[in-house]
C-alpha cells in the first residue's frame, strides 16, 4: 500500500523542489503545491510531491499510527524513487 508520509523540509533547491528527510533519508520532491514553504516545515508527502503543511506533533502522531499498522514508514519512502542518506 502507498500511503502519504510526513517529512521534513531540509534544504530548499529551487523555487518549487526542496529535499526532504525522514528517518535519515533525503530525497527532492516537489512543493509547488505548498504555500509558502520553509526550512524546518513538515508536509504531507505522497508520489513525490508536498500536499499540506502540518505540524512537528502532526507529524510524530502520524508516524506513530504507521507503525501501529504494521507500516514501516521509512522503508517505504526509501523505497519510493531515489534516496541519498543524510551525512553524519
Amino acid at each position: 500500500m502507498c500511503h502519504a508520509l510526513p517529512v521534513k523540509i531540509v534544504a530548499l533547491t529551487g523555487p518549487e523542489t526542496a529535499k526532504v528527510s525522514l528517518g535519515g533519508i533525503i530525497k527532492e520532491v516537489s512543493i509547488a503545491l505548498i504555500d509558502d514553504p520553509k526550512l524546518g516545515d513538515y508536509v504531507v508527502l505522497h508520489v513525490g510531491y508536498a500536499l499540506a503543511k502540518i505540524d512537528e506533533a502532526e507529524a510524530e502522531r502520524t508516524l506513530a499510527l504507521l507503525a501501529a499498522e504494521g507500516s514501516d514508514a521509512i522503508a517505504e519512502f526509501s523505497a519510493a524513487g531515489e534516496a541519498t542518506e543524510a551525512p553524519p
